[in-house]
């Protein structure tokens, strides 16, 4: 069986979405940015990773699954060139327009190029309690129970603490960056010696926290916080204007100042005491084993 995975954008969503290649016994080939191939090259034996530019590469294969992720034009009509037995996802239909498969409607229902546009989507993303993880899942005919991500191999660095913080979201969601990361970096980061805990927003870092099982706290203010699956090490704060500025991508500063420091500093000291927690239990299972 072959498979063709295209999810090029946000390299945090490329990481949530690894957990597939837990699902298939098959030949895979991932299109992805360039920029997230050092994320996916040699993750698996089965897998090959193909940056985006070198799509023609793969274009003339027969597929017996093409799974697409994006709802970008240039990628549907991609996907209508490619030979394939089974779709889900997005395409360009008979008209030239976005369209997207029937199984994969839980999704794409929620998104962009929703049939029922943006307001509507908007408003099904916020009423959906369903993780990312189990509607791509349900959409493709399996349960999702956990299945973990799947990451390279860490590369030793010596940037070391017990908090760490992933202060900036990027360009596309401004309101994701809290206003009082800066305060809490000067108050809590002055006895640096392991990083245990994450403090960050719903972007890149958090996912590497959540596949590498490090504990972390993550602030969401823009964005749906119940599509994260928190592999039981995350605590998940809510602004309490999310309604007012759900998956709006301008900035207004209600929204980063919405969480209080008071909220971020007692989840960030119970998630340490957490940590500290899970140590002291794993040294005496290992005490227990060798007596």
């Amino acid at each position: 069986m072959k498979i063709l995975i295209l999810k090029l954008n946000a390299t945090g969503d490329v990481v949530r979405t690894t957990p597939l290649l837990r699902c298939f016994e098959a030949e895979i080939t991932w299109i992805t940015a360039r920029h997230n191939l050092v994320l996916l090259d040699r993750l698996a034996g089965n897998l090959r990773s193909v940056g985006w530019e070198d799509r023609e590469a793969v274009r003339g294969e027969d597929y017996d699954l093409v799974i697409n992720l994006e709802d970008e034009a240039e990628l549907g009509a991609f996907v209508k060139s490619v030979r394939h037995k089974q779709l889900f996802g997005a395409y360009l239909n008979g008209s030239n327009q976005l369209s997207y498969t029937e199984d994969s409607r839980r999704w794409f229902d929620m998104s962009l190029i929703s049939v029922y546009g943006k307001q509507r989507a908007d408003a099904l993303k916020f009423q959906n309690r369903q993780t990312y993880q189990e509607l791509i899942f349900q959409g493709l005919g399996f349960k999702f129970s956990g299945e973990k991500y799947v990451l390279p191999e860490p590369v030793y660095t010596n940037l070391l603490g017990d908090v760490a913080l992933a202060p900036v979201a990027g360009a596309v969601w401004p309101m994701k960056n809290w206003a009082f990361y800066e305060e809490l970096k000067k108050e809590h980061l002055n006895d640096v010696r392991n990083h245990r805990c994450l403090v960050g927003g719903d972007s890149l870092p958090m996912h590497l926290a959540l596949g590498t099982n490090t504990r972390c706290v993550s602030l969401f203010t823009c964005t749906s916080p119940w599509e994260i699956y928190d592999y039981g090490s995350q605590t998940k704060i809510v602004s309490p204007l999310l309604g007012d500025f759900f998956y709006q991508r301008g900035f207004d500063s209600r929204a980063t100042t919405a969480i209080t420091m008071g909220e971020v500093l007692d989840a960030t000291i119970r998630q340490l005491n957490k940590a500290d927690s899970a140590l002291m239990n794993s040294r005496d299972d290992m005490n227990v084993r060798a007596a």
